[in-house]
């Protein structure tokens, strides 16, 4: 990358820590061209919701066509990046109120067929075919038996990444104290810190926070020196163009933090916390 008088400038990775790719019904890889252009490097691309793919799962086995093109996508997308991509698998766990309001399962059932999910997303990551899981809880209000059903699931992929040795990136409600997931996490053998909270603040007691490109929030990450990461959650989706921020952020914002004298956070969330959570070395994948 260089600044606007073309003086070099962070010639290192830039990783966009969750996002989705749609080639089938959207940008897809115009959105890595996109990313690409600008400077990024690297992508965590994660499986869109299985019912955005016209998968209606009623056990775990009905997930894997959503794995199958997920990791069709990423090999599309490592042949354009610089870098390279590697995937996140697992249930979105919005399932479960479509699975229970929208398909008539109680919350144990439901369970069950999002837990048979995470079963088959585990399978991936034991090959070396993926990077880690993706699980969560609902980020508005449910039912208590819900809920617990919900915290359920997530725990079930809490004892694959420990068994795995491979981190777990959670959608969960918004909060700067996440404690209570990462205690449970390390009950299960997975250190809290490859427990990721995706669309993270600034601060987050708990797990890693994946920050969000808002300015203020990486600004207090970046002052804050804990590690962290980078993303946009781009939704790649075709109803709602540039959503939830756009392929070209990450990117940007790295320019942005540079300008501001935060090239050591720059560091930590392209370098040292992919290389802490995942176990990935963005600077040894990185051909410019």
């Amino acid at each position: 990358m260089t600044d606007g008088n073309g003086n070099d400038e962070w010639q290192g990775p830039i990783l966009d820590n969750h996002l989705h790719l749609d080639p089938d019904h959207a940008q897809g890889l115009e959105a890595v061209e996109d990313f690409v252009n600008v400077g990024g490097t690297h992508l965590l691309v994660v499986n869109k919701p299985s019912w955005h793919l016209d998968v209606e799962a009623e056990r775990g086995e009905d997930f894997r066509p959503v794995f199958e093109r997920t990791l069709e996508i990423v090999a599309e997308a490592t042949a354009q990046l610089p870098g390279r991509a590697w995937p996140i698998l697992g249930v979105h766990p919005g399932l479960v109120s479509r699975l229970v309001d929208d398909r008539g399962y109680t919350p144990d059932e439901a369970r069950e067929i999002m837990q048979a999910g995470i079963d088959v997303a585990a399978e991936y990551v034991a090959d070396g075919r993926a990077l880690g899981l993706k699980s969560g809880r609902p980020h508005y209000d449910v039912s208590e038996a819900v809920w617990d059903a919900s915290n359920e699931v997530m725990r079930r992929a809490f004892e694959h990444g420990a068994d795995l040795e491979c981190a777990v990136q959670l959608h969960t409600e918004a909060s700067e104290d996440l404690t209570e997931i990462a205690d449970w996490a390390e009950a299960t053998g997975l250190p809290a810190h490859r427990v990721v909270k995706h669309y993270a603040s600034g601060r987050l007691e708990g797990p890693t926070p994946s920050v969000m490109c808002e300015k203020d929030w990486l600004t207090e990450a970046a002052e804050h020196g804990a590690p962290f990461l980078m993303e946009t959650d781009f939704v790649d989706d075709p109803d709602r163009p540039g959503a939830v921020m756009g392929p070209k952020t990450v990117p940007r914002r790295v320019s942005w933090l540079l300008e501001n004298d935060y090239e050591d956070a720059v560091r930590i969330a392209h370098v040292e916390t992919p290389a802490r959570v995942y176990d990935i070395d963005t600077e040894a994948t990185l051909e410019r």
